[in-house]
């Protein structure tokens, strides 16, 4: 069976739209877990240290939440289209 020409246009102008939206997908990285010394010597001396590596991990896991919110709502989107495009697709190659 040989390709239609109508097929063939299709896939070429629909690939570099989903190419370019799989780029748009955002990376969220984890902050790495802050070090507490076992030493309570060494806790007491890098206290303000310490303290400065909690909150920004704090800011930086609240920051990673809304990313990974953010990346759930625009995949979550995005499903939805690829779904409808599918069904589209489907009812173009039975004709």
């Amino acid at each position: 069976m040989r390709p239609r020409p109508f097929l063939t246009i299709l896939v070429v102008i629909a690939l570099p739209i989903f190419v370019s939206s799989a780029a748009q997908a955002e990376t969220c990285l984890a902050p790495a877990r802050p070090f507490v010394p076992n030493d309570p010597a060494a806790a007491r001396d890098y206290a303000d240290l310490i303290r400065q590596d909690f909150e920004d991990y704090i800011s930086d896991v609240q920051d990673y939440f809304r990313c990974m919110e953010g990346e759930r709502s625009r995949a979550f989107t995005e499903a939805q289209e690829v779904s409808q495009e599918y069904g589209q697709f489907i009812q173009l190659i039975q004709q």
